[in-house]
Order: C-alpha cells, then structure tokens, then sequence
C-alpha cells in the first residue's frame, strides 16, 4: 500500500451514471489486476474503494458508478484536481492459473477490472474468451476496450436490446474449451456463476469497506477456512473457498 498525490488528466462520462477518470501519479505499488484504490474525498470520513481499470506507466484509470455521495463529488472533478489516493490495495487475479484459453465474465461495474486482467493475459500468451454483461443497451461500458485486445468477446443484455438476451451464464455454451475462469460483479451473478462454471476459477466480490486495508474487519465474509477480509485478502478469492449466504 501506498499513500501519494494523484492529478486528474481527464473525468468523463460514459453512461447517465458511470464515468472514467484518468490519473497521473506513482503507480509503483499496483502489482497486479483486480487490486484497487481508496480515494479521500474533502468532507467525507471515508475513503471511496474503486478498482484499477487500467494501468500504463504512470497513467491510472478509473471507471466508477455514481451512487452517493461521494461518487458524485468525484464525478464533478477536473483535470488539473488532485486526489489523495491510497494504491496498490487488495489481493488482486493471479493470472498464471489461467491456462491457455481463460474466460473473464463481468456484469455491469465489475466489468473495469476485467480489462486490466485481459491485457496482462495477452502479454503471456493467452487467448481469451470474454463475456460482459448489462441488464440493457444503455448500460453497455468499455466494449470497444475489449474488442481492442481480444477477438472473442460477447455482449449480454437481460432485456434483449443489444447483443445476446440473457444473463452472462446464457453466454457460457458460446465459450466452450475454457480453461479456467475469472470474474468481477454483483453478488447474484457471482453466485449463479459459481454453480455454473466447468472449472475452478477466482471471484472479484464488491463490498462496502471502513478502512480498506484490513484494520477494521468491517467487510469480513466466512471462507472455508476461516474469516477473510475482502479488502486485504480479497477482493479476489479461489472459487473453491467461498461460502454463500
């Protein structure tokens, strides 16, 4: 973990409610995908956790949803404001376990960290199959990101708008050969997928934290083998320890 001065280069709007921020600051602590950053925002006690997007150099981004407070004081910054950022936190995707033809799943903002983890595969050789899904068209976020690095990408829609109707386990039998699988998204998603995957894989949950890095216990969840701390041991966890509610 690292605490340093980030400056904003650019804050845009990608949908009514999710926007991508690009920062400038000391990366050195990111080590790998699926970590994530805690911002301090003026007049707020709390810190805001968001995950690493991207990563080149000394070039952060950033792809947030605006649901309270905070989110929308960031999405009313500037490039030229600076942010206090906590970086490099969490336990992020070990990409060695993939296998030649790893799948990543993501729904809605759980879908950002996926593109750091698809780039990193990429440079060890993998060939990705990757599944993104939204409940409708509007909702739809980074597609053309992925489509830069990967040939093999669906799009699923609940409502049918655009691409494959369905959830995201609708599109596993267009994905067939996987050899290990990684995902990002709500609990819901995460839960069907667990069922539903052929392989073992590893889970990004999101969670609401205190301090995010590990002091508090406040987002604590039972594993198998014990308590973990989805901001120091997670967010990321092996599929095969995870306990549902």
């Amino acid at each position: 973990m690292k605490q340093g001065f980030f400056k904003i280069e650019s804050n845009e709007q990608l949908t009514s409610s999710v926007f991508k921020m690009t920062l400038l600051g000391d990366t050195d602590a990111i080590t790998a995908p699926g970590q994530f950053v805690n911002i301090k925002l003026d007049g707020l006690f709390l810190r805001r956790p968001i995950s690493v997007c991207d990563l080149y150099g000394n070039a952060l981004t950033l792809v947030y949803k605006t649901v309270g407070v905070g989110t929308e004081k960031l999405a009313l910054m500037r490039p030229g404001d600076e942010l206090d950022v906590l970086s490099g936190l969490g336990n992020g995707f070990d990409i060695y376990k993939a296998g030649e033809r790893p799948l990543l799943v993501g729904g809605g903002v759980g879908v950002p960290p996926l593109l750091y983890l698809l780039k990193e595969l990429k440079l060890e050789g993998a060939k990705p199959f990757v599944i993104l899904g939204f409940n409708t068209k509007d909702e739809i976020i980074l597609e053309d990101d992925f489509r830069k690095y990967c040939d093999d990408v669906i799009v699923t829609t609940v409502d049918g708008s655009y691409g494959t109707k369905g959830f995201v386990t609708d599109a596993l039998a267009l994905c067939e050969g996987y050899t290990y699988a990684y995902t990002c998204g709500p609990e819901p998603m995460l839960k069907a997928l667990h069922g539903a995957l052929k392989t073992s894989g590893q889970f990004s949950f999101e969670e609401r934290m205190g301090c995010g890095f590990g002091a508090c216990m406040g987002c604590s969840c039972k594993t198998i083998t014990g308590y973990k701390r989805i901001c120091r041991e997670g967010p990321v966890l092996e599929k095969e320890e995870i306990l549902w509610k």
